[in-house]
């Protein structure tokens, strides 16, 4: 965009020169006009704070122009062209404000009607507290891991270069680097970018097994054990499913297939890679759980865990039985949410299928109490994830750490332009053009991927202290509530029960939930 500026804003100079001065200087008002315009123009082209800028100089500013429109006008937008938008305009700005240091307050109240249904708010405390420092980061790492990894209650959620420039994810590893917390690779693999500026790595491996295939397609315990032994690598996450589409397996459409993804995924140029729905190497719960233990083994015994957005809850149940029986256990589970999701995903599956977070993360959170495992297994929240409050409600709903792959994105640029699956972001996050990407200056990004972690945790901090708790564990249920209907309020602790410490194995559990794990066994996926 930056040569056409060029090329085009040249000959529109000479030729606004050469008619003027033919006509007797009467058009050297527009000459006046143009200067400026051409001015700008090169400033937009050469720095490096805005990505938009730099790929549509001049008129770039029309978009930073329209974030700049006061409430009124701001809300006639939004309510005409903004509501299919996956955050709203409040949730970007947090995002964008903290990543770039501005001022992180609003004026005249809450952004929202607190009496709207659906509405949560956090109980505060008259007496506050203060949280220590030490609580910003958690140890993962059962018995059974010889090297546990000190894992910062925030990170970067799974997204695969590919569907990443390379450009955003240098960003986002130096941005982690910075910041001391992990970067997941995504099912994409291990690439140069993400080991070129040494931020620490959570290997992800999906059904394709990128990074440790054989030529068939199948998974390669050498491939694996040579990447898995990277210092860098610090914890190793099997993708059983994803939020974005539970059941369908990854898709990495065509035109961000170029020669060094395709090197590097061992797949062909210039063709759509879809990942299988399952995976080749177990097909029950037990197989799944041993080879966890295999991975774990293979890798030097770094944490070993899996992602799933929950599904058919007897699954789940029958995989917590193969655990018991083998003696056998994961060092987290990462819990995915139906809403979450940045890349390519039919319509159906990302509107229509898989479990919500907040449900999917109590179920897994009480599965886990009800069967005595629960202090061996560390759980991951991620799915939509973008302030502190965010942090807040998954924390007292079980969850041990956040994950957060859009409020990221942002960070580095992302403007949800909804443009992930194409291949022309305008943002150059999301894209394999290399005209958009090269100008995502990744130096710049990088301080704002550290900026929006550390502000974030400086504001959990805070809601912590505000609501009277000092560690992370003493946040419960009852200290979110949220509004039913017009006079209705109910806790947390309400709309999602808890189970007790094994229920599920002193048979002492509800009836409904009883009998569904009384129906599972850990030979098979399905119900007996």
């Amino acid at each position: 965009m930056r040569t056409y500026f060029l090329l085009s804003i040249i000959p529109i100079l000479g030729g606004t020169f050469a008619l003027g001065h033919y006509l007797n200087e009467t058009f050297w008002y527009l000459y006046l006009l143009e200067v400026p315009i051409f001015a700008l123009g090169i400033r937009d082209t050469f720095q490096k704070q805005h990505t938009i800028l730099r790929n549509y100089p001049v008129l770039g500013h029309f978009r930073y122009l329209l974030e700049e429109i006061r409430p009124e006008i701001q809300q006639y937008f939004i309510e005409r062209f903004d509501d299919g938008r996956p955050f709203s305009r409040e949730k970007r700005s947090v995002v964008y404000q903290r990543a770039k240091g501005e001022i992180d307050t609003s004026a005249f109240g809450t952004q929202h009607d607190l009496y709207e249904s659906g509405t949560e708010w956090l109980e505060h405390s008259i007496i506050t507290t203060k949280m220590d420092i030490s609580e910003d980061r958690i140890k993962v790492g059962s018995d059974k891991c010889t090297k546990p990894y000190s894992c910062s209650r925030l990170n970067i959620s799974a997204m695969s270069y590919g569907s990443l420039s390379k450009n955003a994810v240098m960003a986002l590893n130096w941005g982690a680097q910075l910041g001391g917390f992990y970067h997941n690779t995504g099912e994409g693999s291990i690439s140069s970018y993400h080991e070129k500026y040494k931020g620490d790595l959570v290997w992800q491996i999906g059904t394709g097994y990128f990074g440790c295939r054989d030529e068939n397609g199948n998974f390669s315990e050498e491939m694996f054990k040579q990447k898995a032994s990277l210092e860098q690598v610090k914890m190793i996450e099997l993708k059983v499913s994803q939020g974005a589409k539970p059941g369908h397996g990854g898709l990495l459409p065509g035109k961000k297939v170029n020669e060094e993804i395709a090197k590097i995924r061992a797949v062909k140029v210039g063709e759509d890679v879809h990942s299988p729905s399952s995976h080749s190497a177990f097909s029950t719960p037990k197989e799944l759980i041993l080879f966890l233990d295999k991975l774990r083994d293979l890798s030097g015994g770094k944490p070993v865990g899996f992602k799933f957005c929950v599904g058919k809850k007897s699954e789940f149940y029958a995989i917590c039985k193969a655990m018991l029986e083998l003696g056998v256990y994961p060092d987290f589970i990462t819990v995915d949410g139906a809403e979450g999701g940045t890349g390519a995903a039919p319509r159906e599956f990302t509107n229509s299928l898989g479990t919500p977070l907040n449900d999917g993360l109590n179920f897994v959170n009480n599965t886990l109490i009800g069967c005595g495992l629960r202090e061996h297994i560390k759980i991951i929240a991620s799915g939509k994830i973008v302030d502190a409050f965010d942090m807040v409600r998954k924390f007292a709903l079980g969850a041990d750490i956040c994950n957060s792959a859009r409020a990221m994105m942002m960070a580095v640029g992302c403007i949800q332009a909804l443009r992930c699956n194409s291949n022309d972001c305008p943002a150059g996050v999301a894209t394999q053009d290399p005209s958009l990407y090269k100008f995502v200056d990744v130096t710049s990004k990088a301080k704002r991927v550290a900026r929006y972690h550390k502000a974030t945790l400086e504001e959990l901090h805070h809601l912590c202290s505000a609501a009277g708790v000092t560690t992370i564990k003493c946040l419960k249920k009852q200290h979110i509530r949220r509004r039913l209907g017009p006079g209705e309020i109910s806790s947390y602790r309400k709309i999602y029960p808890n189970f007790e410490t094994n229920s599920l194995l002193d048979k002492s559990c509800e009836q409904r939930f009883q009998k569904l794990w009384d129906s599972t066994t850990a030979e098979s996926f399905k119900t007996v």
